[in-house]
């Protein structure tokens, strides 16, 4: 028997009677995203008869993630997208501000359109950050990823500069005094996810579809394919057979070009960058190899659609392969724990599989603002655990120190660090010397492993 949460999500639930219609023993809904597995005895407690979400025990049928044969998608977007535009110069401001001041705060969200950006939020730094600084942080940002466009230019886009002091109310709840300690920025629930398909412990299908854009910016930037424009977007749909990753059935790619290129000349590009980047023999066939499936696409970037910050967080995690918690990182400085906390979760997740503990690891983290303590802490080894997820729960509060200033001293995240992570991924990228993506270091493996032991 297994005992997990009845929800409404079953599309034969009757609210008024709050019980299912289906026979109990036929049908039973799991998904990771909506219903959890519960291990406690005390659920029965948290989650009366009447509530909305009552305890059973019936047969599992199982969610897709759970089946062994299967088909699944992850889409990837490239730096020049508008939403990305948006989440690298809110980043830039993150970095812009911690450069000057390790413990400034801010939240900086960004809009683009045609030719316009528009920076608003809450800071408190240091006053030498002029507009005018930061104004000049947003078109540099512009300008790296390549915006030349009569549309959309950074050198004479319009900019506003918004930004105000953050709110003294959300400063006392996050402050240290006296004997209080720093606490969370907000409340909210962070995941963290790891497994063995990758060498970067990632999910394949997100791990290749940010793979193939990378690609593709590189080779614009170095200038072997001037034909390609900023914008751009990837999906991989992967085959997974007992469970691993066996290949690719699809494979679609839309991208900006310029003006006059053939829609066959872009197909040969873009698929140079697919091969260099996907396993020998993972290559779809040809019938499902998707490029700019509508035509031309030369107005693109913040001139086709606008932008906005934090609109691609599952691009920016596991490619819906995992929960996500909801709140963006982009724009945030560590004191926020949508951003560390979700980072201190994958950073767990992914030494607890380092460690050899599982091949597959969900952690959940949980906050209150003002709180400097998690309120829980969650582990889900999706069946392929060596230990019991209890014991994975208490040895990675022991190992690392999860409260807000803990999280950000052992991630070393008062740093300016966070520009370059605005495209193809948080998780999954190689650690740098300077302390960017240190969530993505494996230094915890073998203390989590010698607290189980």
């Amino acid at each position: 028997m297994h005992i997990f949460f009845r929800s409404a999500v079953d599309p034969e639930y009757d609210p008024c009677n709050n019980q299912s219609r289906r026979n109990p023993q036929e049908y039973a809904f799991r998904d990771t995203n909506y219903a959890v597995a519960s291990r406690h005895k005390n659920s029965a407690d948290r989650h009366p008869a009447g509530s909305g979400a009552e305890l059973i025990s019936e047969p599992i049928r199982e969610s897709n993630l759970a089946r062994s044969n299967f088909l699944f998608t992850s889409e990837s977007v490239s730096e020049g997208h508008p939403d990305k535009v948006c989440d690298r110069i809110s980043d830039a401001v993150v970095d812009l501000y911690l450069a000057a001041d390790p413990y400034a705060r801010v939240a900086c969200e960004t809009l683009t359109t045609t030719n316009k950006i528009v920076l608003a939020g809450e800071i408190r730094g240091p006053e030498s950050i002029t507009k005018d600084m930061i104004e000049d942080t947003a078109r540099k940002a512009v300008k790296a990823i390549g915006y030349e466009q009569e549309g959309f230019h950074w050198k004479t886009a319009d900019c506003e500069v918004l930004l105000h002091a953050q709110s003294a109310h959300i400063a006392q709840g996050v402050d240290a005094s006296g004997n209080k300690d720093e606490g969370a920025g907000d409340q909210g629930i962070m995941f963290g996810y790891a497994c063995t398909e990758t060498d970067v412990l990632m999910p394949s299908p997100i791990y290749y579809s940010h793979r193939i854009l990378k690609r593709m910016a590189e080779d614009r930037h170095s200038g072997k394919t001037p034909q390609f424009e900023p914008d751009a977007k990837s999906q991989v749909t992967m085959k997974y057979e007992n469970g691993k990753p066996v290949g690719v059935t699809s494979v679609v790619v839309s991208t900006q070009h310029k003006e006059g290129v053939k829609q066959e000349d872009l197909r040969e590009l873009v698929r140079e960058a697919v091969k260099a980047e996907l396993p020998n023999g993972w290559f779809p066939p040809e019938e499902e190899f998707y490029v700019n499936p509508t035509g031309m696409f030369v107005i693109g970037g913040p001139d086709g659609d606008a932008g906005l910050t934090g609109r691609k967080i599952i691009v920016d995690t596991y490619g819906g392969w995992a929960p996500h918690g909801g709140g963006a990182f982009s724009g945030k400085d560590p004191t926020k724990v949508d951003r560390s906390a979700a980072y201190a979760s994958r950073y767990l997740a992914k030494n607890v599989v380092a460690a050899g503990l599982s091949e597959r690891c969900t952690i959940q983290l949980s906050y209150a603002i003002g709180v400097s303590k998690p309120l829980s802490i969650y582990c889900d080894l999706h069946g392929t655990g060596k230990v019991d997820e209890e014991a994975i729960e208490k040895a990675v509060a022991k190992c690392m120190d999860l409260s807000p200033r803990g999280i950000r001293e052992h991630l070393g995240l008062n740093k300016p660090i966070y520009e370059r992570t605005a495209a193809y991924g948080h998780f999954g990228r190689n650690p740098d010397a300077d302390g960017g993506f240190s969530w993505e270091k494996t230094d915890l493996a073998d203390k989590i492993a010698a607290e189980i032991r």
